[in-house]
């Protein structure tokens, strides 16, 4: 059997951390198993489904690396194919129209809840004679539902789990003005697209003894299924914005890179012994539904900036390059020089070794392809009266060097250093401070061999046109 999963957002917001968790299970079960990932936008409600949110989770998942095979199927699309399903049922008898108002479905509910009875449809058009129905009235369609025995999920997550027929009354599946709902929909487009394993949150546990029914009712195969725990903030409750529940195009936006998602989401309830650093590769070799855990996963933003730093130290110059790039030219207001890129190049193993994310990565090589025009506070404070002193007698010691590197500065500044029985650091942090605006940078010598002999002594000399930071906002 070639296992075919799919991922089924519906296009009402971004694509949310648990969307893309779920999608992320998909996709490696499929991947893992050789088999198919397919995408379908359930896109049912017209209110409140946007191109705008179409695009946005499309978007997220080409970001996240997540492909999926064959085109993307929207369920609006295939209402009629939904309708001719009900259709089929109504003639087997497996289904009936039920000419309830709503203001006897109230009027029910509210007695059921007098008498402290569970909530639910009681039946009365499942077996009435449709010559009884009021004139005008249009009906909504109900699925006939077996009224004794159990229904069982063996689910790949969650083991067995039962619930007796009587508990489930007869859900609508067309509404009365002939659109789908969202249970028979799904059903539907699971069974016409092949989905042998519906994978997804555990909230839609309680959905799968009802999808189940109708499987069932139309002699079709039921899929295996997968529940998985939701994802719950620091504190236990669940995920919501004041947690950080963004969209994913705002991790990427935040500097997020995608293999740093995917690994974290990964571990968001899926665990492969004690490992935490897991690649895409190893993800999709190890992947098994097994090893999904039954309890929430709590949303962790340190460990998320851990495993970010981890993948920004041990990913290519070049690709950081680009993708700091962007960051730098709206900071700039201009495109980036060949120059600029090349001094990047030259200078981001130094750079990605404290970063945190991309944002920051850009922020620290700035001072690359923009001469500081202020100085942080702390940067101030080195430059103070002595640290200009020791900046402008060095400044005669470098210009006189002959040959530019910085194995040569290194050695220039120390032989000052020693001569002055100074300490280098009180000798390298005013350099810090004048060449970089800041006090903090990857090693100064490495920083000045990357500006080059004529930058680095101009931004030297330049010293005093340097303002503080705070002087400048007050100006």
């Amino acid at each position: 059997m070639t296992i075919v999963t799919r991922f089924a957002p519906s296009p009402t917001g971004f694509l949310h951390i648990g969307g893309a968790r779920t999608a992320l299970f998909n996709w490696l079960y499929a991947r893992h198993h050789g088999g198919t990932f397919r995408l379908r936008i359930e896109d049912t409600d017209r209110q409140r489904s946007t191109p705008e949110a179409i695009a946005a989770i499309l978007e997220g998942l080409q970001w996240l690396g997540l492909d999926w095979d064959e085109d993307v199927v929207y369920q609006f699309e295939r209402a009629g194919r939904h309708a001719a399903v009900v259709e089929e049922l109504l003639a087997k008898g497996l289904a009936y129209r039920c000419y309830a108002s709503p203001e006897e479905l109230d009027a029910m509910r509210s007695e059921q809840r007098a008498k402290g009875l569970p909530v639910r449809y009681d039946g009365r058009w499942r077996d009435r004679d449709p010559a009884d129905a009021p004139a005008g009235v249009q009906p909504v369609i109900r699925l006939k539902a077996p009224q004794e025995g159990e229904t069982v999920i063996e689910d790949h997550v969650q083991g067995a789990v039962t619930v007796m027929n009587a508990q489930l009354d007869d859900m609508v599946m067309l509404r009365a003005d002939g659109t789908p709902t969202y249970m028979l929909s799904v059903v539907v487009d699971d069974h016409d697209m092949g989905i042998t394993h519906v994978i997804r949150g555990d909230d839609h546990l309680t959905n799968a003894f009802r999808q189940t029914q109708l499987y069932r009712a139309m002699g079709w195969q039921v899929p295996a299924f997968a529940h998985i725990p939701l994802i719950h903030g620091p504190d236990g409750a669940k995920l919501s914005k004041r947690h950080g529940a963004l969209g994913v195009e705002a991790y990427r936006d935040l500097g997020y890179l995608p293999e740093a998602m995917r690994n974290y989401l990964l571990r968001l309830g899926w665990g492969h012994g004690d490992d935490e650093i897991i690649t895409t590769e190893q993800a999709v070799a190890w992947f098994e539904l097994g090893a999904v855990g039954r309890s929430a996963s709590r949303f962790d933003f340190a460990k998320l900036d851990s495993l970010n730093a981890h993948y920004l130290k041990n990913s290519d110059d070049h690709r950081l390059v680009s993708l700091i790039a962007p960051r730098l030219e709206k900071t700039l207001g201009a495109t980036l020089s060949q120059d600029d890129n090349e001094r990047l190049i030259k200078g981001m193993n130094g750079l990605k070794q404290r970063a945190k994310n991309l944002n920051h990565l850009a922020e620290t090589a700035l001072f690359y392809v923009k001469r500081p025009d202020s100085l942080s506070q702390k940067a101030g404070k080195i430059l103070d009266h002595q640290g200009k002193s020791t900046i402008e007698e060095l400044l005669p010691l470098l210009e006189d060097l002959k040959a530019w590197s910085e194995e040569a500065c290194e050695s220039t500044v120390k032989a000052y250093a020693d001569s002055h029985d100074m300490k280098l650091g009180n000798v390298a942090q005013p350099l810090r401070a004048a060449l970089t605006g800041t006090n903090v940078s990857p090693g100064i010598f490495e920083v000045m061999a990357i500006l080059g002999r004529d930058e680095t002594l101009l931004r030297l000399r330049e010293i005093p046109t340097i303002v503080l930071a705070d002087e400048r906002a007050v100006n």
